[in-house]
């Protein structure tokens, strides 16, 4: 399974980005998606999860701001990101959990796309 992201680049503040995540190679169920974050000198956080169902999480920080959305027949996640504040600087990475025939769970991460918010 091989995650791409999509969607990165420089925005003023205030601004908007949304970033695209799609999962390709041979999947057979794929449960929770998400977003992750690291900035320099930080640790990876997470900022939004999402499930199959369309159940979603958010770090506080991002409440209001941020939306993750879900297409389960493309195996895709978005997220927008809205009135973006300096500090949602970070390399975002998009996370999958997928779900062999058999059972097994296993954790897929992206490249990470880099998220610049600077005047």
């Amino acid at each position: 399974v091989k995650l791409v992201e999509s969607g990165g680049g420089l925005v003023l503040p205030r601004g908007s980005l949304r970033l695209s995540c799609t999962a390709s190679g041979t999947i057979f169920s794929i449960s929770t998606m998400a977003w992750y974050r690291q900035a320099p000198g930080k640790q990876r956080e997470l900022v939004a999860s999402i499930t199959p169902g369309g159940q979603t999480h958010y770090v506080d920080s991002v409440k209001g701001r941020f939306t993750i959305s879900r297409e389960n027949v493309n195996h895709s996640i978005y997220l927008q990101m809205n009135s973006l504040k300096p500090e949602d600087t970070a390399v975002y990475s998009c996370y999958a959990d997928h779900r062999t025939a058999w059972g097994e769970h296993f954790d897929y991460w992206g490249q990470g796309t880099q998220v610049t918010v600077s005047s």
